[in-house]
C-alpha cells in the first residue's frame, strides 16, 4: 500500500488528513498544492504551518515545483544550484525525500531534482512545448506512490514517474480550451500493448514464410514487417523481424524472431508517418517494381514518392535522417499521407516500395494477395 495527498486547502483539513495518516504504516508522497495554474490560491496562508508542522514530517516523498518550493524554504529558485539548497531546506522538515520538479525551471531540459539520503540524483526530460499539462504534478505524485506500492524503491519510483508523465504531456489530452489534461494512461497503455505487438508479428511472419509466391516481393536488401505500440517515441517502441525476411529456394523465411527495437530503419518510417497518421502503426517493406504500384494503385492505396537524388546534403549525411525527410516530402506531394510510399533509389541504394497499414498481420494479408495477383501474369 502507499498514499499522496494533493490539494489540502485548509489547516483543519491537513490536521485531518495528518492524524489518519498516522494509523497506517504505509509510504506517503505529499504533492504539497499551493496555486492552481489559473493562479488561483489552492492553499490559505495560515495552512502553511500545518503543512510544515504536521504532514512534511510523514511524508515519504514531497513533491514540490519550484514556486511551492520557494514557499517552503523562503527563497528564490532561479537555478539548480538554487534548487540544491531549497531541497536541503524542506528535509529538514522530516520527509524522508524531496523532489524539486523542473517543470517551471528555465532550460531545454526538465530537470527534476531527487535529494534522498543526504545526496542529490536529477532525472532529465525534454521541455515539450505543448499545453496539455493540466495535471503533470498530480499523475507525478500518484506515479511515485504507485511505485512506492509495488516496493520499488525511492530513486526508481521517481525515475519511473518522471517517464509516465513526460509520456502523458507528450499525449496529453487536446479537449476543450486552456490547459488540457495529460494523458496518464498512455504509459500503461503502451507497454501493456507490446504482447499484442509481438503476437500480431508472429502471425504476419507465419503467414509470409507459408506462402512461397511472397519471395518475389522480398528486395536484395531483404524485407521486414516492423509495428508499433500506441504512444510509440522511438525505435525502442516498435516491434520488427530480427534478422529480416530473406529470399530463399523455399520461399520467404524469416532470419530471426519478433524483437523491438531491431529495425530502426521501418522504425524510423513508422515514428514519422505516426505523426501525421495515428491509424499507421505497421508497415512493410517490398521489392520495387512498376506493377507492384500499379495494382496497389488499382485496390485504392494512396500512393506518393521521394527522390533520394534531391536529397539535401544535410539530412543525406546525417544517418537516419533520410527517412524523416522522404516521408515529409511524399506527404508534401499529393497533399496527404500516403498508405504506399516509393523512391527509385540512388547510388548504392535500392530502389523501395513501403506499404503502411494498421496491423502487421493486414500487411502479411495484403502481400500474399499481392504476390498470388502478381503470379497470375
Amino acid at each position: 500500500d502507499a498514499g499522496k495527498t494533493g490539494m489540502l486547502h485548509t489547516e483543519e483539513i491537513i490536521k485531518t488528513v495528518s492524524s489518519e495518516v498516522s494509523k497506517y504504516n504505509f509510504p506517503l508522497v505529499v504533492d504539497p498544492v499551493m496555486i492552481a495554474k489559473s493562479g488561483a490560491p489552492l492553499l490559505k496562508p495560515e495552512a502553511m504551518n500545518a503543512l510544515e508542522s504536521f504532514l512534511l514530517p510523514k511524508a515519504t516523498v514531497v513533491t514540490p515545483n519550484r514556486f511551492e518550493a520557494e514557499k517552503l524554504a523562503d527563497m528564490e529558485i532561479k537555478d539548480l544550484e538554487d534548487a540544491k539548497i531549497a531541497a536541503r531546506k524542506i528535509s529538514e522538515m522530516g520527509p524522508k525525500a524531496v523532489v524539486i520538479k523542473g517543470g517551471h525551471l528555465n532550460g531545454e531540459e526538465a530537470i527534476d531534482l531527487l535529494y534522498h539520503n543526504g545526496e542529490f540524483k536529477t532525472f532529465s526530460a525534454p521541455r515539450l512545448n505543448t499545453k496539455t499539462t493540466h495535471g503533470t504534478g498530480c499523475s507525478f505524485s500518484a506515479a511515485i506512490a504507485a511505485e512506492l506500492a509495488k516496493k520499488s524503491d525511492i530513486e526508481k519510483a521517481v525515475e519511473k514517474a518522471k517517464k509516465v508523465v513526460t509520456l502523458g504531456i507528450r499525449f496529453g489530452l487536446k479537449v476543450g480550451k486552456g490547459y488540457g489534461p495529460v494523458n496518464p494512461m498512455a504509459y500503461l497503455y503502451r507497454e501493456s500493448s507490446k504482447y499484442n505487438v509481438l503476437t500480431n508479428l508472429e502471425e504476419a511472419k507465419a503467414l509470409v514464410e507459408a506462402t512461397p509466391e511472397v519471395a518475389m516481393l522480398v528486395p536484395e536488401v531483404g524485407m521486414n514487417i516492423a509495428m508499433a505500440t500506441p504512444y510509440a517515441e522511438s525505435v525502442a517502441d516498435v516491434a520488427a523481424i530480427e534478422g529480416r525476411i530473406m529470399k530463399t529456394s523455399e520461399g520467404a523465411k524469416a532470419v530471426g524472431n519478433p524483437k523491438f527495437g531491431c529495425s530502426s530503419h521501418l522504425a524510423r518510417y513508422l515514428l514519422e508517418i505516426h505523426k501525421y497518421d495515428k491509424n499507421k502503426i505497421a508497415v512493410i517493406n517490398l521489392k520495387f517494381s512498376e506493377e507492384t504500384l500499379k495494382i496497389l494503385k488499382d485496390w485504392g492505396k494512396t500512393i506518393s514518392f521521394y527522390d533520394r537524388t534531391k536529397e539535401p546534403e544535410e539530412t543525406k549525411n546525417v544517418e537516419g535522417m533520410t527517412v524523416q525527410w522522404g516521408v515529409r516530402e511524399a506527404i508534401k506531394q499529393i497533399g496527404a499521407v500516403p498508405d504506399v510510399i516509393y523512391h527509385r533509389g540512388d547510388i548504392g541504394k535500392e530502389p523501395m516500395i513501403v506499404v503502411f497499414g494498421e496491423q502487421a498481420y493486414n500487411l502479411a494479408k495484403l502481400i500474399v494477395q499481392l504476390a498470388r495477383e502478381i503470379g497470375k501474369k
